[in-house]
């Protein structure tokens, strides 16, 4: 639990590592998953080429998103300006802001691909492209906000620092996930 004074402590090493080392462990084992699922799709990226130009960008993006507003909301929590308050205008700002990043990457990562795949000679429609990316990015996304927000808020009441939890349990569950819903919406969109 935190300090009676409301602080997560100050610095030390030891718990840092104490806390983390456990738990690194068990997230490079879920991250292993994802490069099962990755190597399991090697037929459908031979087949569909420009799927594998996507696979870095929409992993990536996903873990960026989440990171992104878990070091918002931990910042808001070390200065006391935040709560789990449904009414928390800039709480629901922050949120906002994520998705409207998303949705804006993952259209460009769609025309993107387009691009290349027509440059390389392995072109998709534009619209198949979109929809893999949109529906794949945005469902990242709504992952990425809920474990930032589950991460976040968990780790401060387990009195740990969530600036030592937060980033890498996001970023390593949305990898799962991205390249889980990314080969399973780009089977279902081009089969």
């Amino acid at each position: 639990m935190p300090a009676a004074d409301g602080s997560l402590g100050t610095w030390d090493a030891r718990a840092i590592v104490s806390n983390m080392l456990p738990l690194l462990v068990v997230l490079c084992t879920i991250v292993l998953w994802a490069g099962i699922t990755l190597e399991e799709a090697e037929a459908l990226l031979d087949e569909f080429g420009v799927l594998a130009v996507m696979v870095p960008t929409m992993v990536g993006a996903g873990g960026n998103l989440g990171t992104i507003l878990s070091s918002r909301l931990t910042t808001r929590l070390h200065l006391g300006t935040t709560n789990l308050d449904l009414h928390d205008r800039v709480l629901w700002a922050n949120v906002a802001a994520v998705l409207a990043l998303a949705a804006t990457v993952f259209t460009t990562l769609a025309v993107g691909a387009w691009i290349i795949g027509r440059l390389i000679g392995a072109p998709l429609p534009l619209s198949a492209l979109l929809t893999i990316s949109l529906v794949s990015g945005m469902s990242v996304a709504v992952i990425a906000v809920v474990f930032s927000f589950a991460t976040t808020y968990g780790s401060y009441r387990l009195g740990i620092d969530p600036d030592d939890t937060t980033i890498p349990i996001v970023t390593n569950v949305v990898d799962v996930f991205g390249m889980l819903i990314f080969i399973g919406v780009s089977t279902l969109v081009l089969s």
